[in-house]
C-alpha cells in the first residue's frame, strides 16, 4: 500500500513539474529583452499564459498558429516549441517571414507555402482564399487569434477544412475572436466581429468535436455595439475563446 501511495504521489509531482516546465517557458518567452514593449503592453489584455493553458499547450507539440499578423503570439509560442516541438506559419504569414524568421531565437519556425493565397477583392468587405493544403499532417494544435471574423462562411470552410485535415485524431484547434451578438445583422459597427454560436456550428458540420469554452477573455462592459477598433472598447473588446478536437 505505501509503495502505491508513494507511486501516486509520484505521478502527481511528475505531472506539476511537466505543467510548470511550460509555464516557465512561456513566461521566458513573455520577459526576453527582443520582444517589444508594445507587445508586453497588451499582455494584461491577451493573458498570453492563460490562453494557451487553456489550450493544452505542451512543448513538444506541432503546433500551427493560423494569420500571425506582426507575430504578437509567434514571439511567445516559437520558443516554448523551439526544443522539443516544431510551429508554422501559415495564411498572411508575410509580416512574420519578413521581420521574425531567421532571427536569433527564431530559426526553427517554418512559414507554410500558402501566402500568396489570401487575398480580398476590391471593395469586399471579406478575404477569401482559393482552397489549398497546409501540405503537413498529423499536427498536434492549431490556433489563431482574432482573425475568423475576417472571412465569409465559404472561406471560413475552406481554412477550416483543412485544419481539420492537418490535425492528427485527438488533434486540438483553439480560437479567440471578437464576440458579435447572436444572429445580429451584419453592419459597419460589427464587422470586426462573429457571433460564436456560428463559429461552433460550423466546426460541429466539419467533424471536430466541441470540447470547451473560456470566459478568460470576457467584457461585460462591452455592449457589442461598437467597431471593435472604437476608443470605448479598443483593446478591451469581449472575446470568446473554444477548444476544438478532431475524433
Amino acid at each position: 500500500m505505501k509503495f502505491i501511495i508513494t507511486a501516486l504521489l509520484l505521478s502527481v509531482s511528475f505531472g506539476a513539474h511537466c505543467a510548470n516546465d511550460i509555464d516557465m517557458k512561456v513566461e521566458a518567452a513573455l520577459a526576453a529583452e527582443s520582444r517589444p514593449q508594445a507587445d508586453r503592453d497588451r499582455d494584461w489584455n491577451r493573458m498570453p499564459l492563460e490562453t494557451l493553458n487553456f489550450f493544452g499547450l505542451k512543448d513538444n507539440m506541432r503546433v500551427i498558429e493560423l494569420l500571425p499578423g506582426g507575430g504578437w503570439y509567434t514571439r511567445v509560442l516559437a520558443p516554448v516549441l523551439a526544443e522539443n516541438g516544431k510551429l508554422y506559419v501559415a495564411l498572411g504569414s508575410g509580416r512574420v517571414e519578413e521581420k521574425l524568421l531567421g532571427t536569433p531565437g527564431f530559426e526553427e519556425i517554418e512559414a507554410l507555402a500558402t501566402e500568396e493565397n489570401l487575398h480580398r477583392p476590391k471593395g469586399e468587405r471579406f478575404y477569401v482564399m482559393d482552397d489549398f493544403e497546409f501540405g503537413i499532417s498529423d499536427v498536434d494544435m492549431v490556433v489563431t487569434f482574432r482573425n475568423v471574423h475576417n472571412f465569409g462562411a465559404e472561406t471560413r470552410n475552406i481554412m477550416n477544412q483543412q485544419v481539420f485535415q492537418s490535425l492528427k485524431s485527438g488533434g486540438l484547434y483553439g480560437v479567440v475572436d471578437h464576440t458579435q451578438r447572436h444572429m445580429e445583422a451584419a453592419s459597419n459597427e460589427n464587422r470586426r466581429r462573429i457571433d460564436p454560436v456560428l463559429v461552433i456550428k460550423e466546426m460541429l458540420d466539419i467533424g471536430f468535436e466541441f470540447v470547451d469554452y473560456s470566459d478568460l477573455h470576457f467584457r461585460a462592459d462591452d455592449e457589442l455595439e461598437y467597431e471593435v477598433g472604437r476608443r470605448s472598447v479598443s483593446g478591451n473588446t469581449d472575446r470568446f475563446t473554444l477548444l476544438l478536437r478532431k475524433p
